[in-house]
């Protein structure tokens, strides 16, 4: 899975253990989400921290939605639902890790 990378420019808020926006590990770093979209710091700014592809979550036995429990984020057309230090999102009959 690739991820894009698109700076956000305006982005004056940071980002921390404190700051009040849900943390979501990914890979070698820490998404922060903010905004309906996933934010990461690099290089001394923050980016969009997008990922594209179709990873399937196999075993998702947890079924998303307005009273889940879990946090959603805007994503695109859909929202994602913040569970098990990932973004899930409903597709086809199964979710996708995002």
């Amino acid at each position: 899975m690739t991820t894009l990378h698109h700076e956000h420019p305006t982005h004056q808020h940071t980002h921390g253990a404190d700051c009040g926006h849900q943390a979501v590990s990914h890979g070698d770093h820490v998404d922060y989400a903010h905004d309906g979209h996933l934010h990461r710091e690099h290089s001394g700014h923050w980016d969009e921290c997008e990922p594209s592809g179709h990873t399937t979550h196999d075993g998702h036995a947890h079924a998303h939605g307005a009273d889940c429990g879990h946090e959603s984020v805007r994503h695109g057309d859909h929202v994602d639902y913040l569970h098990d230090g990932h973004r899930h999102a409903e597709h086809d009959g199964h979710y996708d890790d995002h």
